[in-house]
């Protein structure tokens, strides 16, 4: 997939005023991308349009005019863009009352090697962005890629249409599978179709 390049983001002023227009369009796109595993964990698939939201937002949030600032959110967010043979997620880890999410977030150490995707016969372990991980605790923001290999997008599909394309979830302290089907497969047969 493309990265996101500087000339392709609205100015602050120029966001500003088509925000509102543009909102509902990005909300539709991550809520057509999202996947709960379980109570606790949902997974946001990004694609191109999602990263650029993000940097935009990052962007007016923080009200950046820096050239060097604003690279750096680009550098950084690209980073979330699925390649040719995984895909790329934000998990977040939810929990509404603060000192059970606190509680989770320390139960949940070695996260990392417990989610997976299951592509057909395969189950492949996703990998993590370690620099969201602590000796005694994780966060509650995840940087995730599932490799699922060269798959042509139409095969990706038939199998996910069959119900043999899932995420699992194995921790001791939280486990959980959630099919990709429907609009998210299609969502995510696009994205291997544009890397």
């Amino acid at each position: 997939m493309k990265p996101i390049v500087h000339e392709e983001l609205l100015s602050l002023a120029d966001y500003e005023r088509v925000r509102a227009r543009l909102r509902p369009l990005f909300i539709h796109e991550k809520e057509r991308r999202r996947l709960a595993v379980g109570s606790h964990l949902t997974l946001l698939f990004e694609n191109a349009q999602t990263v650029w939201y993000q940097i935009q937002e990052m962007i007016r949030t923080e009200k950046m005019q820096s050239a060097e600032a604003i690279a750096h959110e680009i550098e950084t967010y690209n980073e979330l863009l699925p390649g040719a043979e995984d895909l790329s997620a934000t998990m977040l880890i939810e929990y509404p009352d603060p000192a059970h999410r606190d509680a989770a977030l320390r139960r949940l150490v070695g996260l990392e090697n417990h989610v997976w995707i299951v592509v057909g016969d395969r189950r492949q372990r996703a990998v993590f962005d370690t620099r969201q991980m602590g000796a005694d605790r994780i966060s509650s923001v995840q940087f995730v890629r599932f490799p699922v290999g060269r798959i042509e997008p139409d095969a990706f599909l038939g199998l996910a249409e069959s119900g043999k394309v899932a995420i699992e979830v194995d921790h001791p302290s939280m486990a959980g599978r959630a099919t990709i089907a429907g609009l998210l497969a299609r969502s995510l047969a696009e994205d291997l179709a544009a890397a």
